[in-house]
């Protein structure tokens, strides 16, 4: 009889249900209180960071200029206090700002193409690439082209290093990261070389701030090129998070959820090789970010690549503004290079990080 008993029907979910329900309810958070607050925090770190300086500023300034300079207010700010706004400060922070963005997402994506967490930016020899055109147009004197310097040279790196990875067969992840250090080396012992030959004086200076990072040239151009190469490919990069969800479980398992491996890997490393070399051509060789900051936010929101990056790139923008304004201000008159910033206040915080999450870790 206990077999011909009707059953009611199940209500409880299953276990699936439950693993995609909360999956849902964190993109549902993560969409409506993670990206809200960060993009808050960034709005209000840009407007305070242009107020600091050796000229007081306050925020209302600020935005008078602002206003002022795209028709919608009238402005009785005097022509200094404006100058400073407009054409000096707003330009750097705005730069930093798509700089540290760039820079923290092209490491995300290398680290999830290569299955690395030690992989960042310059992996595949591009900021060597980079030194080598930008001190070789320093020393003759061309510092006008330096950015198209540094630019051609980081993609001159990595036609270099992909032509190399291809040579040894097809290209996977190992034979990448051994391209890239191959290619790395032989940039960076080309430029100690111009530099040892060559450099002197002020020139020697120039390429020195260059090599550790420095955003002090920044003008309108720069933050034109910056926000432009972040918005075309730096977009569509964090857009592509379920495709690096599946490279995450290797390539075989990549190919059975469809997709295109090889091509699409081409397609992620020149799409990041773009990226990386249009931040490095505007603000030298910043190192930390791209490694940890990834590393950082993953700890925070977990591996899942479509929140990962995102939250990546608000967290690289909100931090480059902050190291830059340190950098720019902390021993003034005198102005540090933003690469020694970048690891003193980051290395720190990584730590802090770790230690913190320790379990999940």
């Amino acid at each position: 009889m206990a077999l011909l008993t009707p059953t009611r029907p199940r209500t409880d979910p299953r276990p699936t249900d439950r693993v995609g329900a909360g999956a849902r309810v964190e993109d549902l958070r993560f969409w409506l209180v993670w990206v809200p607050v960060l993009l808050g925090l960034l709005v209000a770190s840009v407007a305070v960071a242009v107020t600091i300086g050796a000229a007081d500023l306050s925020v209302r300034e600020v935005a008078q200029v602002v206003g002022a300079k795209l028709g919608l207010v009238d402005s009785d700010i005097s022509a200094i206090r404006t100058g400073i706004v407009w054409e000096l400060r707003l330009p750097r922070v705005l730069t930093a700002a798509a700089v540290g963005a760039g820079l923290a997402l092209a490491g995300a994506v290398m680290q999830a193409l290569t299955r690395n967490p030690l992989a960042d930016p310059y992996l595949l020899g591009l900021s060597s690439g980079a030194s080598t055109g930008a001190v070789l147009v320093l020393l003759l004197g061309l510092s006008a082209a330096l950015p198209v310097a540094a630019f051609v040279g980081a993609l001159a790196a990595l036609v270099a290093t992909l032509l190399l990875a291809r040579s040894l067969g097809e290209i996977t992840p190992s034979r990448t990261v051994l391209a890239g250090l191959a290619v790395s080396s032989f940039a960076g012992a080309i430029t100690s070389l111009l530099i040892f030959w060559n450099a002197r004086g002020d020139s020697f200076r120039q390429v020195l701030n260059w090599l550790l990072g420095s955003l002090a040239g920044a003008d309108w151009a720069s933050v034109a090129l910056t926000w432009g190469v972040l918005l075309v490919v730096g977009v569509p990069l964090a857009l592509r998070g379920r495709v690096l969800d599946a490279f995450a479980f290797g390539d075989s398992a990549a190919a059975a959820l469809g997709v295109d491996v090889g091509r699409t890997r081409w397609v992620l490393l020149v799409a990041t090789a773009l990226l990386t070399g249009a931040m490095v051509a505007v603000s030298g060789s910043i190192g930390f970010v791209g490694l940890v900051l990834p590393n950082a936010v993953r700890l925070l929101v977990g591996f899942a690549h479509r929140r990962l990056l995102p939250l990546t790139v608000l967290c690289g923008a909100i931090f480059m503004v902050w190291v830059d304004t340190a950098a720019r201000t902390v021993f003034d008159p005198r102005e540090l290079p933003v690469g020694i910033i970048t690891v003193l206040i980051g290395a720190p915080i990584f730590v802090l990080v770790l230690v913190r999450n320790r379990g999940r870790a």
